[in-house]
């Protein structure tokens, strides 16, 4: 698989593959994989050379089950025998049963961040993320938090995600070179965050596009708005998800896809997107759907 990198030379750069696997449907998709099938779908990941995996503490049912996508993923590694994965993870988001709510204190990130690294079993996580900015706690303060716990060696690299280019220049003022990379929502079907994304390209963050097939079918086509990715699909002979990650990928080189998946052959199709190749005509009738 083709490689990109997170990273800077304060930090170090760490080399991955192009296309990660996003951890999060083994947890919440309803009805889920049973373990040893979510096991099967991260050794398929890694058999085609995905070395970014992204969860996060939150991903679960509910608040009973909370990190369940972390020891997920954890135990899949270990079964798997491998150490040379970027496990990214996520804090912030906490449950009351089964809603969704925000704490980005300080106090909480670090108590966020050492469970996450017990159900991990690693001593630093290798990079760590804000899940969502918490409105009700200042932004500088939440900077702060996961600055200390890069300061205090709990994480070797820091990560935002939901955010805007306000926040991103605020955070870099806070974070420093720790702050390597931008998890944001983006699509063929949800362009909004492309400023942020162009920001990002400009100043070296890696970009991690969230809901990377949005607007995509469970037929495999794209709805109306953008028949083009299931044009291209059909003359190149792939999977309209292999376009539309090759799609992502050619907007700039500090994109990283993290496509989810519950199927072995599902991330094994979109693992192949990493080698495929947009014409120029292709690309930009796909920029213009």
């Amino acid at each position: 698989m083709r490689q990109r990198s997170i990273g800077n030379d304060t930090v170090g750069r760490v080399t991955v593959g192009a296309i990660g696997l996003g951890a999060m449907p083994l947890s919440t998709k309803e009805p889920r994989p049973c373990p040893a099938d979510a096991e099967a779908v991260v050794h398929a990941a890694l058999d085609a050379g995905v070395t970014l995996i992204d969860t996060a503490d939150a991903y679960a049912y509910d608040e009973a089950e909370f990190g369940h996508n972390e020891e997920l993923v954890a135990n899949a590694l270990r079964s798997y025998g491998r150490a040379e994965v970027l496990v990214a993870s996520k804090g912030g988001h906490t449950r009351r049963g089964r809603e969704w709510e925000l704490d980005g204190s300080p106090a909480y990130l670090r108590k966020a961040c050492e469970a996450s690294l017990r159900r991990l079993h690693v001593d630093a996580i290798g990079l760590y993320q804000l899940h969502r900015p918490d409105t009700a706690m200042p932004w500088e303060e939440s900077m702060g938090g996961l600055r200390s716990l890069f300061d205090d060696g709990l994480v070797r690299m820091v990560g935002i995600s939901n955010v805007n280019n306000t926040q991103i220049d605020a955070a870099r003022e806070i974070v420093g070179d720790a702050l390597v990379s931008v998890q944001n929502q983006f699509s063929p079907g949800y362009r909004s965050s492309v400023i942020e994304l162009e920001h990002c390209a400009a100043l070296g963050l890696a970009w991690l596009p969230w809901s990377p097939f949005g607007g995509v079918s469970a037929a495999g086509s794209l709805d109306a708005e953008a028949p083009a990715f299931a044009e291209v699909a059909t003359e190149l002979g792939v999977s309209v998800y292999q376009v539309t990650l090759a799609w992502h990928l050619a907007q700039a080189d500090v994109v990283l896809p993290i496509p989810g998946a519950t199927r072995p052959a599902s991330i094994i199709d979109s693992a192949a997107a990493a080698d495929l190749d947009l014409s120029p005509d292709q690309l930009a009738r796909l920029d213009a759907s």
